[in-house]
């Protein structure tokens, strides 16, 4: 049941997540949530019970996904107060605020205050260019949501390996481009990668997204899963797609769009 009393601030609307009665705060003046954070939230393995984190949180979208698979404990950590904020509210909106708390802080030192290897699993959705590199944005929130002028790739796997347990999983969500990369840098702090999965736009097309989770102070053994497809010729949504956003019960019933 929705909490009446929580505001909505100028330029601010109520999204529905779809699943669960959830509802997410959103606005067009900062950065929203896409299909990436919803997949990484669907394909990460959470455990039941525990501490879960979720870096780069922006306005909570994850964690708030991620609560409808566990009885955990989710933080997150989002650098701009405005999505704080908004990831607060949307908390307290859906009645959450015993099981998630976010955390207005800097990934690089935020684990100088919650300590070293407390999580049990951590999930990442990262700016995904280089500083100075594509488009200059002159919204703020965009650019820091875009391009990593906070922190770099390597900063971003370097907290995840700081904050994870020994033996909990790091889950990410990024560009194939940088796959090899993002390899490199956990290998060197000792996250190995376990899953790895391409996403395609259609079938017979390149990948514009990959999957990725590693595993602390594991093993080498990585699988390579089935490439997850996105769209059909029609532009309807695979029934995978389908099941992720809609759930089983309304796979062939719904157009994109819809």
């Amino acid at each position: 049941m929705l909490e009446p009393q929580i505001e909505l601030h100028p330029s601010e609307r109520l999204d529905d997540l779809l699943t669960h009665d959830l509802h997410i705060i959103q606005s067009p003046e900062v950065f929203s949530f896409s299909m990436d954070a919803v997949l990484l939230a669907r394909f990460a393995h959470i455990p039941m019970r525990g501490r879960v984190l979720d870096l780069c949180s922006g306005n909570g979208v994850i964690p708030l996904l991620m609560s409808t698979r566990t009885k955990a404990s989710i933080d997150a950590v989002e650098l701009q107060p405005r999505l704080a904020d908004m990831a607060r509210r949307s908390i307290e909106l859906n009645g959450l605020q015993d099981r998630l708390t976010v955390y207005e802080g800097d990934l690089r030192t935020f684990h100088l205050s919650s300590g070293y290897g407390v999580y049990d699993a951590v999930t990442v959705n990262p700016p995904y260019m280089p500083a100075h590199t594509g488009d200059a944005n002159a919204n703020s929130h965009y650019a820091i949501a875009r391009h990593e002028i906070h922190c770099t790739l390597e900063d971003v796997v370097t907290a995840c390996a700081r904050l994870v347990k020994s033996g909990g999983k790091v889950a990410m969500v990024h560009r194939p481009t940088r796959l090899i990369e993002i390899i490199t840098y956990m290998k060197q702090v000792k996250l190995e990668p376990k899953r790895i999965r391409f996403v395609h736009p259609y079938q017979g097309s390149e990948s514009n997204m990959v999957l990725i989770e590693a595993m602390r102070d594991a093993k080498p053994e990585v699988k390579i899963l089935q490439p997850l497809i996105v769209y059909k010729e029609n532009k309807q949504y695979h029934d995978e797609l389908m099941e992720i956003y809609y759930g089983s019960a309304n796979v062939g019933k719904k157009e994109v769009g819809e």
